[in-house]
């Protein structure tokens, strides 16, 4: 019996200028755009929460998560909060009409790096314990075969 390793991956693109006035956004790509920032919004402060969920020491007050807030959120959980690596790319513009922009872009992955996760391979129970008993199993053989 073999073990199967499953794992996720997730990308998504959150780039791109959202401002209303930027963009020139009018009917349905404003209303998108309104959408997104909802999301990216509903992202920080899942991010902010996790930051300070990481930052402070066991048995202090519990910080609720809110990652019901938005569809984004909801499917980044496992990702963000979870036994996981994730890994946070950030695109920056060097335009001064940007700044305001990439400050908030800055301010968005320090929070994020602020988030500690402890990745760890989730294993069923049963299939441990047969697999280390294969291990012990072989171990003992080579013991005999040596002794």
């Amino acid at each position: 019996v073999e073990n199967v390793k499953v794992s996720n991956v997730n990308l998504i693109d959150l780039a791109g200028s959202e401002k209303a006035g930027q963009t020139g956004a009018t009917g349905d790509r404003l209303k998108e755009g309104s959408a997104i920032n909802k999301s990216l919004s509903a992202l920080g402060n899942v991010i902010e929460k996790l930051a300070e969920k990481s930052s402070n020491p066991k048995g202090k007050k519990e910080v609720l998560i809110p990652y019901r807030d938005s569809k984004l959120t909801r499917l980044l959980q496992n990702a963000l909060g979870g036994s996981s690596k994730t890994i946070m790319i950030c695109a920056l513009s060097p335009a001064s009409s940007n700044y305001e922009e990439t400050l908030s872009t800055l301010r968005y992955a320090d929070r994020a790096k602020k988030i500690k996760n402890s990745a760890v391979v989730n294993e069923n129970p049963q299939e441990k314990l047969m697999r280390e008993m294969r291990e012990e199993n072989e171990k003992l053989k080579a013991m005999l075969a040596a002794g």
